[in-house]
């Protein structure tokens, strides 16, 4: 028998304040049986570190829309789909091979993968030098100690509030709070 997702529940309150971004944003996510707690809130986080490009790239005219992960592969966790249904953006979460990186570049103008896991810097050393003719891939890492803190935050609903400050971002709710510095570990050059 199938297990089904379980389905939680984000207000997102976002404070850009390098971005000048600040909006609520309600999300629903759907956690496949097999995402871990940490990979749920890296999407979340991807979300807020985010959450102005649909005025920054569409003028407004985007929406963001979450993929369905890990029960479909070759699809965007997270992607901001224009008026036209072209994607704009492409954002994954985890551990990416070079192939799949590519053939996400070649569906979208911009591609941009959050590491999150305590091996990623074994994975990154395998696939960087893979990746770096894909100009429109950037990649970052969240940092070594987001996957253990990430899962403290959990919970079927949940009030967050992020605050993005010179790159870094504070997420916080009454389930306690999460610092995140993004470390750029490839830059998009388009």
């Amino acid at each position: 028998m199938a297990l089904n997702a379980t389905i939680y529940k984000a207000t997102l309150s976002v404070a850009n304040i390098d971005q000048g971004h600040y909006a609520d944003h309600n999300l629903t996510l759907a956690m496949h049986p097999s995402e871990s707690a940490s990979r749920l809130m890296a999407r979340v986080v991807a979300y807020a570190l985010n959450a102005h490009e649909p005025q920054a790239i569409c003028n407004g005219d985007g929406t963001f829309e979450f993929g369905r992960g890990l029960s479909e592969p070759g699809t965007p966790d997270l992607a901001l789909i224009d008026y036209t249904q072209a994607v704009r953006l492409w954002i994954d979460v985890g551990q990416g091979d070079d192939k799949a990186l590519a053939k996400a570049c070649s569906k979208a103008e911009r591609v941009r993968l959050y590491a999150y896991m305590d091996t990623a810097h074994v994975w990154w050393k395998g696939l960087a030098t893979k990746v770096t003719r894909l100009d429109k891939l950037g990649v970052w890492y969240l940092g070594d100690e987001f996957a253990s803190q990430a899962e403290t935050m959990l919970s079927r609903t949940m009030a967050l509030q992020a605050t993005i400050q010179d790159g870094s971002l504070s997420l916080s709710s009454d389930m306690g709070m999460l610092e995140v510095e993004p470390i750029c570990w490839k830059p998009a050059l388009k």
